[in-house]
């Protein structure tokens, strides 16, 4: 006789509760004393490197309308059957018009920040012909991504931005290569491919949308960490 084969958890789903919440809190105080570090890398006090990561938390609920994107009409070949024959017709499709916004913790106040940097440090020529590079082969590999957005390999633009600072050794590193990660992301993931977010036919497209997790912010601070 068979013997019945049993499903079963080998420990208690309480325990399993307790441990998930426990690696979600160890996740999230590594983050946050990361980017305590980073931010205290590029001259930051402790106390105003917990403001600035409050500020940003904070700010990521809030998203500001930018500007509206026309949708496009295009033309797809749809499979259809006439008298059981498969037949491709041309088919117009109307895309709606996409709300640009920006978001305040993942894409302004990293911004800003950086523009400190620039002002704070006199890393104009440096800090914009590195955030320059980035830009150009950031934009080289983002692809659109259809319900998701711009696509773009984690790693890349914060070695790209860390990478860049050897260019100016005598440049302070960590904050050139937060300059460089932080604009160089904006340029070349969003703002250089707004028109091709109509093509992806969402009505919102929030630039620093994830927040505190965003492609924009965690950059800055990865870029500062590898620098």
């Amino acid at each position: 006789m068979p013997v019945p084969r049993t499903v079963y958890f080998p420990f208690p789903l309480w325990l399993m509760a307790v441990l998930l919440l426990g690696l979600s809190l160890v996740f999230t105080l590594v983050t946050v004393d990361l980017i305590g570090y980073a931010y205290q890398r590029i001259g930051l006090t402790p106390n105003e490197a917990f403001l600035l990561l409050l500020a940003s938390l904070l700010g990521s609920a809030v998203n500001l309308p930018l500007l509206r994107l026309k949708g496009e009409a295009t033309v797809q070949d749809r499979l259809v059957h006439v008298y059981g024959m498969p037949t491709m017709i041309p088919t117009i499709i109307e895309h709606q018009d996409t709300l640009v916004m920006v978001n305040l913790g993942g894409a302004v106040i990293p911004t800003v920040v950086a523009i400190h940097m620039l002002v704070q440090f006199h890393l104009y020529g440096p800090g914009l012909l590195c955030a320059a590079l980035v830009a150009a082969i950031v934009h080289r590999f983002a692809r659109p991504i259809p319900g998701v957005g711009i696509g773009l390999p984690a790693l890349l633009a914060p070695v790209l931005a860390a990478a860049s600072t050897w260019l100016f050794p005598a440049a302070p590193a960590p904050a050139l290569a937060y300059v460089a990660g932080t604009l160089g992301t904006l340029v070349g993931a969003d703002l250089l491919n707004l028109g091709r977010i109509r093509g992806l036919g969402a009505p919102v497209a929030s630039i620093g949308g994830a927040g505190t997790f965003d492609g924009i912010f965690l950059t800055g601070i990865l870029a500062v960490v590898l620098a």
